[in-house]
């Protein structure tokens, strides 16, 4: 009995009917070609880019552990040890806002939650916008709003005058 007698003669029923066991795919028949998402272009960076990514993926992991720490912190004393949303108004964030440390901790839920969120939604538009123009102008827009918000929202947590008529 030759080899090719016994390849042959193994069959076993697959999914899609009989299947060869021992060799699916040879020089005659080779396996089919997956084609990437997004073709690599002259354009594309090649080595410089794997190092960012690994280090937003690791700035999402710590940003969220630390993120839950802030939110989880901030809700328990916000409604359970201050007395709940009800005594949360204009003299309670003057008072809060008085404090260093208050200040500091709604300043890193701001920053944190800004950048943790700009960074998803940065992986959404590379992996969604399949123009190269429109990827382009969604992640300027997202980086403006970004940075706007950061700066305005620092701007108030450090300006904030509780005297304000």
């Amino acid at each position: 009995m030759s080899t090719t007698e016994t390849t042959e003669s193994k069959t076993t029923d697959g999914p899609d009917g009989p299947a060869d066991s021992v060799a699916l795919y040879d020089v005659d028949h080779p396996a089919p070609v997956i084609e990437p998402p997004r073709k690599r272009t002259a354009k594309t960076p090649k080595a410089s880019r794997g190092n960012f990514e690994m280090q937003t993926w690791l700035f999402m992991r710590l940003s969220g552990i630390v993120l839950v720490v802030l939110v989880l912190g901030h809700l328990l004393i916000q409604l359970v040890l201050d007395g709940g949303v009800s005594k949360v108004g204009f003299a309670f964030v003057a008072g809060r806002w008085a404090s260093p440390f208050w200040q500091v901790w709604d300043l890193l839920m701001l920053w944190l939650a800004m950048l943790h969120g700009a960074n998803g939604l940065r992986t959404v538009i590379n992996d969604y916008a399949e123009r190269d123009n429109t990827r382009f102008w969604l992640k300027m827009l997202l980086y403006a709003a970004t940075v706007f918000t950061v700066l305005l929202g620092t701007l108030v947590i450090f300006t904030f005058d509780p005297n304000i008529r």
